[in-house]
């Protein structure tokens, strides 16, 4: 039901004032909807609404009738608004009396002249009923009010043939300038009329004389015969003279007046042809008005018309009119035909496709045009879709990956920051410039470079979107509009065609939901042919792929289009479709966002693998590269990226429903981890030569790092191997647990697996890193012992008195202080674990030294104890229960010193070697305190 409408409000009436028959322009608010809408208007009291033509809300134009008021309001009735008002008046002026010789610009109405006539039984000639000048002096015409004079002389007329005829009135009317000899002369000339009217009195007798005189004749001879014969024998004679008599009257009658009779039945029959013309010249007219109409497009003013020549016409019996009514006829079908052609005709406008139905409707065509048009509009919806495919299919496979846009397409797609690459980056930054809104018909400022870069899919996928969007809705308003009869009447009226619309909208709800799956399964596999071919079956990828997939879109392409179809989604639920008809687009957004995280997830790894070629060996003050952070921050890019396809928008499911896509996701997870680790121990046991640390360089801000490093130009094995186990024990500390939270926190599954499985790959490289480090600086510390022990023929048995510690260990000391050194200047945390282990070594060989000796003098006990007490003491803050159960090993394979003098010299000699090598031993000690703090 439409809402109540104001009422009609007359505010102004051009011309205001007229005689009858005027034709007047009436404007104001609120006029009626249509010429359907019209029920009344009446101008002073007068009906007018057979001569009202409906222009528009505000306008109508009609005729003023013949109003008994001479002055009055405007009232306009509509249906929708009912009785109106008026703030305007219109006066009715009295016609002015034309003769029948005056001259005039018009054609004076003759109906006038019936209506108005004087008894014919009085014997005035009839062109004396309306002299022009009956005074037959000049006219002046005064200018005194007409309303004036009809006050001045209540119930008179100036008119002279009527019977309150003033002469007062008249003459001052008419005369009022007129001077005194003019007025005489005027008195003269009515004088003479007279004459001639009693002039004209005796010329008809004088015509008649010599009949008369027969007759008078011919009576006298009859009386006489009678007298004389008799009344038999005069009786024959008297008829037959009477009758002679009557014949000749009756020839001299004919022969005067047989041209004046003559011309008046010609006027008579020509009078009666034109009133009949005049009559019903609303049906002789028709045709040729239907055709200016159409031609015009006035479909309603034919539709009108022929609506009352049907009611007038329909049935008559007239063969004259019947003619006619069959050119009306013949017309309205050719109308017929050309509205069912414009109905059907696309592209069309909602509004366009009611107002032909409801034209057809009113025509009474035949069958049903409203689903007609359904289907026609179904059918072009479904063409412009595949035709949409078929130009993007062509143009790619004539050009490369991009292309440019044409001319005439304006779509807005959010911008990319991409580089050359038909891929781009997951690290790389994806900003939009504005939002992407249905309402707003993808109008925004877009970045022609933009144009070069789509991939054509994409394009494609946003074109055949917004062809959707934009036909869709007024297909489904359509069918709203057939649902609930407001094809045929926005106000109910027209109860009949309303029932039978929704009728047949029962019986074909079905089709009509068929339609609307069609053209939601024909969007959905278009964009599956584009960007998931794999999903669909081998028939099916024929008719709606054939695309050239050189290579998959990339995840921030298929986030876009995600992105894009979200939006159609979105508009199509507003159009309060059923879910159950979406629902197949519901499934094609979860397909894309599982297909998104795949292959983002699987760029992702492409990428962790070739982050080692960006290494650049630069380390800061905590050991550290900036590899680690480059791996943490290309996950986290590339989770961000996923940000938009794993948040459910409302009707949307978990993309992580489906435990194949757990499972899925999780071993890319994996792979990406072990794709790092397997980076890490590439670039620590790369040769020499493969690694350039030309550029290498430290952290100035650590003053400890001046060292080897610094001053070197590249890297030795070892170092790498260094600098792999620090970042190794940054990953495991911090990157690892970091990205598992980002994991969490964008709703992945199996977290704790795939941070399980990479910690353990992790770790055993960590280890395998580690032993190799120390093979690599133990191994030849440990070697040196056995030589230097026995160097120049040593023998425990036969040795002099020690006198401090020998070289052979000297040397092993600072051997240990450069492996020192060297794990320092790269990261302080793994000096602990290097040298501890590094001290078990050589103190396992020296244990097993020790007791592979016989028997030791007494001499060689106390040189034995001493060294073994002086490389245990100065590595004290690096022993580990393995080391100090192989030095008590070593002491107790010595003899025990029994006296107190050799005590008394074992502690003077390890002062003193204490005391000689302070300098280096320091370090120990400067390891030991920043250790303790750590």
């Amino acid at each position: 039901m439409s809402r109540a409408r104001q009422p009609p409000l007359v505010t102004g009436i051009s011309p205001n004032e007229g005689i009858s028959w005027t034709k007047v322009t009436i404007r104001g608010e609120n006029l009626g909807t249509g010429p359907t809408d019209l029920l009344g208007l009446t101008i002073c009291g007068h009906n007018c609404l057979l001569t009202a033509e409906w222009m528009s809300a505000s306008k109508i134009v009609c005729r003023v009738g013949q109003a008994k008021n001479d002055k009055g309001d405007i009232i306009v009735t509509t249906k929708s608004g009912g009785r109106g008002t008026s703030t305007v008046s219109f006066k009715l002026l009295k016609p002015e009396k034309i003769g029948i010789l005056d001259q005039s610009a018009v054609w004076v109405d003759e109906m006038n002249y019936y209506d108005m006539r004087t008894d014919r039984n009085k014997g005035i000639p009839p062109l004396s009923l309306r002299p022009a000048n009956p005074l037959g002096i000049e006219i002046d015409k005064g200018r005194f009010p007409q309303k004036d004079l009809e006050s001045l002389f209540p119930g008179m007329s100036a008119d002279f043939t009527s019977e309150n005829f003033s002469a007062a009135w008249y003459l001052i009317e008419n005369h009022s300038t007129t001077s005194f000899d003019q007025l005489k002369t005027a008195v003269v000339n009515l004088k003479k009329q007279a004459n001639k009217k009693n002039e004209g009195s005796l010329a008809y007798v004088k015509g008649g004389l010599s009949t008369f005189f027969e007759a008078q004749d011919a009576l006298s001879a009859i009386h006489q015969k009678l007298e004389a014969d008799g009344t038999e024998k005069v009786e024959g004679s008297m008829t037959q003279k009477l009758e002679n008599v009557l014949n000749r009257a009756s020839n001299t009658a004919d022969t005067l007046f047989q041209e004046v009779l003559g011309r008046k039945d010609k006027a008579d029959s020509t009078r009666n042809a034109l009133n009949v013309l005049q009559r019903f010249k609303f049906l002789f007219n028709l045709p040729l008005n239907i055709e200016r109409n159409i031609q015009k497009g006035d479909y309603d003013v034919v539709i009108n018309d022929y609506e009352k020549a049907k009611s007038l016409f329909g049935k008559t019996e007239v063969q004259v009119f019947k003619k006619y009514y069959a050119e009306v006829e013949t017309r309205i079908e050719a109308l017929r035909e050309l509205l069912l052609d414009k109905l059907l005709e696309t592209p069309s406008t909602l509004h366009d496709q009611k107002r032909y139905i409801r034209y057809l409707s009113d025509l009474h065509a035949p069958g049903d045009p409203a689903w007609q048009c359904i289907g026609a509009q179904h059918q072009w919806i479904l063409q412009l879709m595949h035709n949409c495919k078929e130009s993007y299919v062509k143009e790619q496979k004539g050009k490369d990956t991009f292309f440019f846009l044409p001319s005439y397409i304006y779509i807005y797609i959010p911008m990319l920051d991409l580089d050359s690459d038909v891929r781009p980056s997951p690290i790389g930054h994806l900003s939009q410039t504005a939002s992407l809104k249905r309402g707003s018909s993808f109008q925004s400022g877009r970045d022609d470079a933009w144009r070069y870069k789509a991939p054509q899919q994409v394009v494609f996928v946003e074109k055949l979107t917004k062809l959707v969007v934009s036909q869709l809705p007024n297909f489904w308003k359509l069918w709203v509009s057939y649902v609930n009869g407001s094809l045929f009447s926005e106000t109910a009226e027209k109860s009949g065609q309303m029932e039978r619309s929704k009728k047949n909208a029962r019986q074909r709800q079905n089709d009509f939901k068929k339609m609307i799956q069609e053209v939601m399964h024909s969007l959905v596999k278009l964009i599956r042919g584009a960007l998931l071919p794999f999903s669909l079956r081998e028939g099916e990828l024929r008719q709606y792929g054939g695309w050239e997939m050189k290579s998959e879109l990339s995840g921030q392409w298929l986030t876009h289009v995600i992105q894009t179809v979200r939006l159609s989604s979105e508009s199509l639920t507003a159009l309060e479709i059923p879910n159950d008809m979406l629902q197949i687009i519901q499934d094609l957004i979860l397909d894309l966002r599982v297909r998104c995280i795949i292959v983002t997830l699987q760029h992702t790894a492409e990428d962790i693998k070739r982050l080692a070629e960006k290494e650049d060996w630069v380390v800061d003050n905590e050991g550290l590269t900036s590899l680690p952070s480059q791996f943490e921050q290309c996950i986290i890019h590339s989770l961000q990226s996923l940000k938009i396809v794993l948040d459910c928008k409302p009707g949307e499911a978990s993309v992580f429903q489906q435990q194949k896509t757990q499972e899925d996701v999780c071993q890319l997870s994996i792979g990406i981890m072990q794709g790092f680790i397997d980076c890490l121990e590439q670039l620590s046991t790369k040769p020499d030569g493969d690694i350039d640390t030309s550029h290498l360089s430290v952290d100035v801000s650590s003053p400890d790092l001046f060292g080897s490093i610094h001053e070197e130009s590249s890297l030795s094995s070892e170092q790498r191997l260094l600098i792999a186990l620090s970042n190794c024990r940054y990953l495991e500390r911090h990157t690892f647990l970091n990205i598992a939270e980002h994991f969490e926190k964008h709703g992945f599954q199996g977290v704790d697996k795939i941070t399980q499985v990479s910690m353990e790959s992790l770790k055993d490289l960590d280890q395998r890193l580690f032993e190799m480090y120390i093979e690599f600086k133990a191994d030849p510390i440990v070697g040196s012992l056995e030589p230097g022990i026995y160097a120049g023929y040593f023998d425990w048995k036969d040795c002099l008195v020690p006198t401090g510690v020998r070289n052979y260990l000297k040397e092993a000391l600072v051997n240990i202080i450069a492996v020192h050194a060297e794990v320092f200047t790269i990261s302080k945390d793994l000096v602990p674990r290097v040298m501890s282990r590094v001290v078990e070594a050589v103190s396992e060989e020296l244990s097993r030294l020790m007791q592979c000796v016989s028997s030791f003098s007494k001499n060689g006990a106390l040189q034995a104890k001493l060294e073994i007490c002086a490389l245990r003491d100065t590595v004290a803050i690096y022993l580990t229960p393995e080391s100090k159960s192989s030095f008590k090993q070593a002491l107790e394979a010595l003899p025990q010193l029994s006296s107190g003098t050799d005590r008394k010299l074992l502690e003077e000699l390890l002062n003193k070697f204490k005391s000689s090598m302070h300098l280096q031993l320091t370090c120990f000690q400067a390891s030991s305190s920043a250790m303790m703090k750590t």
